[in-house]
């Protein structure tokens, strides 16, 4: 009799772990960010990609939760969406096309971005480019590299020149 009532309540509560475990999972998109630590969401008020504004929460959710290199993945993935954004609104986007259409690495787009005769990038942005990459490439590629909250810190004001400008070149400022 006890053996049947502790089999029960064993049934009963792998049950209530599973129900638990299929009610409590995550969203299955990012919810907007409640705080915006490193780059202001009304930058983005005007683009209306909504690939691009989850990826500001990204950005800013990923810092707050301290995963601070899926937040320089998420930077670089941004300046690189901002990049092809700027070039697909002016027409020009076979520049940074290779012969398949696909979109060239993040170093090439920063390279023909850089001189593009169709738009004059300030100094800050041209060197915020640099600085941005290093960040996202550090933390996408180097195995042995972890970032802190402090590499993010350093980056912020770039990553705001950055946004600004190309969001500006792509029509959505």
């Amino acid at each position: 009799m006890l053996h049947d009532k502790a089999q029960a309540a064993l049934g009963a509560a792998k049950r209530i772990k599973t129900d638990l475990e299929s009610t409590l999972l995550p969203p299955s998109e990012v919810a907007p960010s409640s705080d915006q630590p490193v780059i202001l969401f009304a930058l983005f008020n005007k683009c209306k990609r909504g690939y691009i504004q989850k990826v500001v929460h990204q950005v800013n959710r990923t810092y707050s939760n301290a995963c601070y290199d899926a937040c320089s993945v998420m930077i670089r993935r941004l300046v690189e969406t901002l990049i092809i954004e700027a070039f697909e609104h002016l027409k020009i986007a076979s520049k940074i096309q290779d012969t398949n259409n696909d979109f060239k690495p993040l170093r090439e787009l920063i390279d023909i971005a850089l001189a593009e005769p169709s738009w004059n990038l300030t100094r800050n942005a041209k060197s915020g480019l640099k600085n941005l990459k290093l960040i996202g490439d550090l933390s996408a590629h180097s195995r042995r590299y972890n970032a802190h909250r402090e590499d993010i810190d350093k980056a912020i004001n770039d990553l705001r020149v950055v946004a600004q400008e190309f969001l500006t070149l792509a029509g959505m400022n």
